[in-house]
């Protein structure tokens, strides 16, 4: 038996291009020879759709793209994820589904049954969670038939469930095993997916093909890797990341093992690939062509705006560089060279005047309050208004450059530098942001050196550095990874050698500040906690406080 696997790049609601690319890779999979193909997990509608769950127009949509692709079972069978009605009327009204096509119709149906409900996940929402198992018989061969969530819970270790699907199917005696997931990327998921996988096919010795989706929904990345994994444990293939990707496997020969061809998990390349699909597929699949964004001389506006040109092309990016008073000229001097390097648009538009208005009109009213933090956030505002003016006027979409560890500590503007319709690096902690740069630069210059070895600076005032308010950023870091990705309290962290007061503040930081996260632009998730809807804060809370 040939086994391919479909790794795509579906759009959430767009059942016509769903349907075209599904049937394309019918197509390619009947010309290598397959007997079967198996697509993703909710691929008919895209993953994850939510709340377009709820409407029955969605629904109706989903059975037509299965009836129609059910047409094309003729000599290939065909597995595609999404949605179904529950008949029963007590429990959730719909299932996530993997229909089972054959001889140009639905030959079987098997429902989900771990429904997460963590993170990015909401699943519990939607679905009702299977109670029948009944693996699937197809040219002699028996199919257990799983998605997603159904594999992660091995002999009934872990402690989010009470069954484990694979484990009521064993009995049926299956021959391999297919699972059709919506595993979203994180740098620690593909270890995680393949210790997953290994732990499956050994504790019941057969193959298991996996099939992911690949590419970008609004924040959620889709890295893909799919794989063919012999029953011994070991990877026979795993497919590209951040890839469109087909691929035929003879059953027998992945019975047998061989060889494996795994992918290369450089972290920062990664993170690099995840982050350029992020913005290409942001602005695709939304009907954008063309991005803008202020560039300072600094390296977040630099790695952004490398970022931008990579996934949408130089000739749709433009930067506008906005030095006031305090701007030094190494700065204006390395943005200048950053877009000439990236062959960007660029103008300059000086904000000193504009600043002295504010302040003109403002003064009669703060006189007698010293200068502080309001000038600073005066001169950010004034930006984020002169870019919103440009993206206004000419369509271009704003690209939020703040990282994760100031947006973690309120280290931006409201209405000014937090300013954007996509957060591009807000996943990415500084430390990392410098090391994307130093990967930028792997094949020659493009992020000036100078805009990478110079201390940070938001330059809001004279001689102005980021650790005039804030810690060393690996320091900073340090802490921030324990408190938001590894939850880890107060007193765990102090215990792990940090300083009790420098903790503490940090802390408070990170909790104070809520309020401005819960009004940025969506943040690309590349870790496994990225602030957006995968972490659930209260605003008011007093914890720590």
């Amino acid at each position: 038996m040939k086994i391919s696997i479909a790794q795509l790049n579906f759009h959430i609601g767009n059942f016509k291009g769903n349907l075209s690319k599904m049937l394309e890779a019918v197509e390619t999979a009947k010309a290598d020879g397959a007997d079967l193909i198996c697509f993703s997990e909710l691929s008919t509608c895209g993953y994850p759709p939510r709340d377009f769950l709820e409407f029955e127009d969605f629904i109706k949509k989903a059975e037509d793209t299965v009836a129609k692709l059910a047409k094309a079972a003729i000599d290939i069978a065909i597995v595609v994820g999404s949605p179904s009605k529950n008949s029963v009327i007590e429990g959730k009204d719909h299932y996530n589904s993997a229909y089972f096509l054959e001889d140009g119709k639905i030959k079987q149906v098997q429902h989900k049954t771990l429904l997460p409900t963590y993170d990015v996940f909401d699943e519990y929402r939607y679905f009702e969670p299977a109670s029948e198992f009944k693996v699937v018989e197809f040219k002699g061969k028996k199919i257990a038939l799983t998605i997603c969530e159904d594999i992660w819970n091995i002999g009934n270790e872990n402690p989010l469930y009470t069954i484990c699907p694979l484990d009521e199917m064993i009995g049926q005696n299956p021959d391999f095993i297919l699972n059709l997931s919506a595993s979203p990327f994180s740098v620690t998921q593909t270890e995680e997916r393949i210790h997953v996988l290994k732990s499956n096919v050994e504790r019941y010795g057969l193959p298991m093909f996996y099939v992911n989706h690949s590419g970008a929904q609004t924040e959620i990345l889709f890295d893909g890797g799919s794989i063919a994994m012999s029953p011994d444990g070991h990877i026979f293939e795993e497919l590209p990341y951040f890839e469109e990707c087909i691929r035929t496997f003879d059953l027998a020969e992945v019975e047998k093992g061989g060889v494996q061809k795994e992918q290369p998990r450089d972290k920062i390349a990664l993170i690099h690939d995840a982050l350029v699909i992020g913005v290409k597929n942001y602005f695709g699949k939304l009907g954008f062509k063309k991005a803008i964004l202020g560039l300072s001389g600094g390296i977040d506006s630099a790695v952004t705006a490398v970022l931008a040109a990579r996934a949408l092309g130089p000739e749709n990016v433009r930067v506008i560089l906005m030095p006031s008073q305090y701007s030094s000229d190494h700065s204006i001097n390395d943005a200048r060279a950053l877009a000439e390097n990236l062959g960007i648009q660029y103008d300059i538009i000086p904000i000193k005047d504009i600043y002295d208005t504010y302040m003109e009109k403002l003064e009669p009213h703060f006189l007698g309050y010293a200068s502080n933090v309001t000038e600073e956030n005066i001169q950010a505002r004034v930006r984020g208004m002169l870019l919103m003016s440009f993206s206004n006027k000419f369509g271009n979409i704003l690209l939020n450059t703040t990282n994760k560890s100031e947006m973690a500590v309120g280290y931006g503007t409201l209405y000014g530098d937090l300013c954007g319709g996509l957060s591009v690096i807000g996943d990415v902690y500084k430390t990392d942001v410098f090391k994307l740069a130093r990967y930028m630069n792997k094949e020659g210059e493009v992020v000036p050196e100078n805009t990478i070895s110079k201390p940070p600076s938001a330059e809001l005032r004279p001689d102005q550095k980021d650790t005039d308010s804030l810690p060393e950023y690996d320091i900073l870091d340090a802490v921030l990874i324990q408190y938001i990705e590894n939850q880890k309290g107060p007193k765990e962290i102090i215990e792990m050698g940090f300083d009790e007061k420098l903790v503490k503040r940090i802390l408070r930081l990170v909790n104070i500040n809520e309020f401005k996260r819960h009004q940025t632009a969506p943040v690309l998730r590349v870790t496994s906690k990225a602030f957006g809807m995968g972490r659930r804060m209260p605003i008011v809370g007093k914890y720590l406080a």
